[in-house]
C-alpha cells in the first residue's frame, strides 16, 4: 500500500495531539494516511504499554488510518543511530509516503527532539540506493518523501505555515480522548502528570482556535519546515 502521508511520533498520542486534524482532513479528501509510533510509551506514569496499544488502535479507527505500526523502540532511549534509522527506512520504503510529518524540532520531552532528527535523517537516507533493506527477504527500492514537516507539540514554536482544520476539531479531540489513561477524566484519582489536567485537554482546542484566528478560520494546526515552503503562484497563498 502506498501512503500519501505518514505521520511519525515518538509515543502513541503524539500524532493525535499535534496533527490529527490534518490527517482527518486529508483522509476526507481521499488521501491515504498512516501513523508510525516509534515506542509504546512504556515509561509513562499512567497506564501500560499494553493499554496504550489498545488506545492507539481505538484512535486509529477514529482517524480512519490506512495503517498504524509501532516499532517498539525503547521509550526514553531513542538514538539517532544506524539500527534505529534502518528500521524507519524499512517503513518508509514499504509505504512510500509523499509527505512525512514528525515530532517537533525541540520540546519539553527529550524523546520528541530525538525522534524529530531521527525521522528526518531516515527520510533522507531512505532515498540512497546503496543502503540495502529488505522485508521477508525481498529487497526494497529506495524512496525519499518529497516533504518532511515537523508538527508543534508542548512548546509554542512559531510555525512556518498553518493548515486550516475547521470542521475536524471534534474528531481530533475524540482521538485524543481515546487515550483514557493519559488525559483528563472527571473524577480521576491516578497520578497527576503535565498532560492529564483539564487545562491541558482544553488547550488542544484553544491552541488550534488561536492558530485559526490568525488565518481567519475556526481551527488550524501549525508546522515547521527544514526547507523553505514554496508555492507555484503567489495567488496560491490564502
Amino acid at each position: 500500500m502506498k501512503l500519501d502521508i505518514l505521520a511519525v511520533g515518538a509515543h502513541p498520542d503524539d500524532i493525535e495531539l499535534s496533527c490529527a486534524g490534518v490527517l482527518l482532513k486529508e483522509r476526507s479528501l481521499g488521501k491515504k494516511t498512516g501513523v508510525l509510533d516509534l515506542t509504546r510509551g512504556e515509561l509513562g506514569s499512567r497506564g501500560s504499554a499494553e493499554i496504550r496499544d489498545q488506545e492507539a488502535a481505538a484512535a486509529a479507527k477514529i482517524l480512519r488510518l490506512s495503517i498504524r505500526e509501532n516499532l517498539a523502540f525503547r521509550d526514553g532511549f531513542l538514538l539517532n543511530d544506524e539500527a534505529h534509522q534502518l528500521e524507519i527506512i524499512k517503513v518508509i520504503r514499504k509505504y512510500r509516503p509523499e509527505i512525512v510529518l514528525c515530532n517537533a524540532v525541540k520540546d519539553r520531552h527529550p524523546d520528541h527532539a530525538k525522534a524529530s532528527e531521527l525521522t528526518s535523517v531516515s527520510c533522507f537516507l531512505s532515498g540512497l540506493q546503496r543502503i540495502n533493506t529488505s522485508i521477508d527477504g525481498e529487497l526494497q527500492e529506495p524512496w525519499r518523501p518529497k516533504h518532511v514537516y515537523h508538527y508543534v507539540q508542548w512548546q509554542d514554536i512559531v510555525p512556518d505555515f498553518v493548515v486550516d482544520i475547521t470542521g475536524y476539531i471534534d474528531d481530533k479531540i475524540a482521538a485524543v480522548q481515546a487515550y483514557q489513561t493519559q488525559f483528563y477524566q472527571p473524577g480521576d484519582t491516578g497520578p497527576q502528570t503535565p498532560i492529564n489536567s483539564k487545562n491541558f485537554l482544553e488547550s488542544i482546542t484553544y491552541r488550534s482556535a488561536n492558530l485559526g484566528r490568525l488565518i481567519g478560520t475556526e481551527h488550524a494546526e501549525g508546522f515547521t519546515s527544514e526547507r523553505h515552503p514554496a508555492v507555484n503562484s503567489i495567488f496560491d497563498l490564502i
